[in-house]
């Protein structure tokens, strides 16, 4: 969300409060960091078991005392965690305008990805302006009877991001491996807990261990079920680096070094294709088709022998891995936040939206960051 907040301060007429809903905090500041954003309204975050109905009912509750204070003209939100959801109801009750970012992404199947399907098409409902990052996405929406004047092809603004840091060449993070094909990993989702992750992770490690010139750099996700599994299956070996999250500018240097991207995100599909590397997906379904498409990225599930015959077809396939490994770019050429704050001021009524600050009386907005 950095460049739409960034974009609303430039206008004369938007007036923006960012509020943080507590999840995560470490991750939430190494994030912001990189953009020289801090959160105006922090939310304490009390419920550690993980657990999404008490986190759920959490934040409603709290966003809901946050509005009445605020009153604001509109809340906006991205992407499909259990905090946008709460953002999405909570506004909705308020009788506040909702604008989703990153809408209309579907897979069909609501255990995958798990719970965040279910909330994708919960947060639809209630929201007034559809910001969709592709036109398969807003195609989703027309079949969901959302209006077409609600709807706008915007892009994703996470490309945005990327490209802005990109042009400031990060480097590496420290202990990046030097080898000729580095594999950057990252596993965080509810449904490939357990089972389904163990057989990832053997399986990538057979690989590294068949493949001399190959190593692993996996940045763990905070949350305990995918850190305990990682320390169990990719430990104690010489050419596996475990690290702790990495700020975002580090996580792009390493993606701009890697030569290939295994992971179960949403957002590194997105992402990893603008820079040429080929993305393999441990998921069996996927709300973001266009890369697939494209052929520059393979959903492989988790299954032990698909995943490690995937691996090394790519290696030992030349050919193959050149065609994955193109820049392509399904979600956006960089602009999405222009469009996005362009459309949110023509609902608003601001028929020629200034980009020059002023002390003009300005409309009150609500970003929450998850």
């Amino acid at each position: 969300m950095a460049p739409v907040i960034r974009r609303l301060r430039e206008t004369d007429w938007a007036s923006v409060t960012l509020i943080a809903t507590g999840q995560q905090d470490a991750l939430l500041e190494l994030a912001l960091s990189d953009f020289h954003l801090k959160p105006d309204i922090s939310i304490p975050h009390e419920l550690p078991n993980g657990h999404v109905a008490p986190l759920l009912s959490s934040v409603v509750a709290k966003l809901d005392q946050l509005f009445a204070e605020l009153q604001p003209h509109c809340v906006i939100a991205q992407g499909d965690t259990t905090s946008v959801l709460a953002a999405s109801i909570a506004a909705f009750y308020r009788r506040i305008p909702f604008v989703h970012v990153e809408a209309g992404l579907r897979t069909g199947d609501l255990a995958a990805p798990f719970p965040e399907e279910y909330h994708r098409r919960a947060i639809a409902v209630g929201t007034a302006l559809h910001c969709a990052p592709t036109a398969t996405a807003a195609a989703q929406l027309r079949k969901e009877n959302i209006p077409e004047n609600r709807i706008i092809i915007s892009g994703n603004t996470v490309i945005d991001s990327l490209l802005e840091i990109v042009a400031e060449g990060p480097l590496p993070p420290i202990g990046f491996p030097t080898v000729p094909r580095a594999i950057l990993l990252t596993a965080h989702r509810r449904e490939n807990f357990g089972d389904r992750l163990r057989d990832a992770f053997t399986a990538t490690r057979a690989f590294i261990d068949a493949t001399p010139d190959t190593a692993l750099f996996f940045p763990m996700h905070p949350n305990p079920a995918a850190r305990i599994l990682a320390y169990e299956m990719l430990s104690n070996h010489p050419r596996i680096m475990l690290t702790e999250p990495l700020s975002y500018r580090e996580f792009v240097g390493a993606m701009r070094r890697a030569w290939l991207v295994v992971t179960d995100s949403g957002g590194l599909q997105e992402e990893a294709p603008a820079l040429g590397k080929p993305v393999l997906v441990l998921r069996d379904v996927t709300e973001r088709p266009e890369a697939i498409e494209s052929g520059v990225v393979r959903l492989v599930g988790t299954a032990h022998d698909k995943v490690f015959k995937t691996l090394m077809n790519i290696y030992e396939d030349k050919a193959a891995y050149a065609r994955m490994a193109r820049p392509v770019f399904p979600y956006g050429d960089g602009h999405a936040a222009r469009k996005i704050v362009a459309f949110l001021a023509n609902y608003m009524g601001v028929t020629e939206p200034n980009f020059a600050a002023s002390s003009r009386s300005a409309t009150k907005l609500v970003g929450v960051r998850l």
